[in-house]
């Protein structure tokens, strides 16, 4: 990464118009966990192209990193303006709403993530994980029993099985 960074800001620094060389400076100051410095090299490079999604979505994983859900969530939303129906970009909304403790709006984007690809299995079970914390048994079972029809590990199956049983336990009550 030295290397890297090191060649990257001398390119930087000779060819200050290039945004390819600043957005790839701040990919890798991600990489090395430089959140200030990624965050200046990518509002150089909005400043110059308002509508990168790629940097913002590169920026609201930085602000995610940092506990900026709402700055997270702006950026993520500017990337759902460009480029729609990308379940990893919905996911990501989801999460940075998630963490913000907007549920609805992170289930919400978890099922227009699984809406673009129906084989998305962290989806289902973030969002078989929200709709039991809302007390949503019913859904939570739904897509609890879809997530284990999918191809994960047998120890995760029998875990989110029997989450199943105890909840169906919960809700007959």
């Amino acid at each position: 990464l030295a290397s890297a960074v090191g060649t990257l800001q001398r390119g930087s620094y000779e060819l200050t118009d290039n945004m390819v060389i600043a957005h790839l400076l701040a990919r890798v100051y991600i990489e090395d966990q430089r959140w200030d410095d990624a965050i200046e090299e990518l509002d150089k490079v909005l400043e110059d192209n308002p509508e990168n999604y790629d940097a913002f979505y590169d920026l609201g994983h930085v602000y995610f990193e940092l506990g900026d859900y709402e700055g997270a969530i702006s950026c993520f939303e500017n990337v759902v303006a460009y480029k729609e129906n990308n379940e990893l970009i919905y996911y990501a909304l989801a999460q940075a709403y998630e963490a913000n403790n907007e549920i609805d709006k992170a289930i919400s984007n978890y099922l227009k993530s699984i809406a673009v690809t129906d084989k998305f299995t962290l989806a289902y079970k973030k969002v078989g994980i929200l709709f039991m914390a809302r007390k949503d048994y019913e859904d939570a079972i739904e897509y609890f029993e879809d997530y284990v029809n999918f191809d994960i590990p047998q120890e995760e199956k029998d875990r989110v099985n029997k989450l199943i049983e105890r909840i169906k336990g919960v809700s007959r009550k």
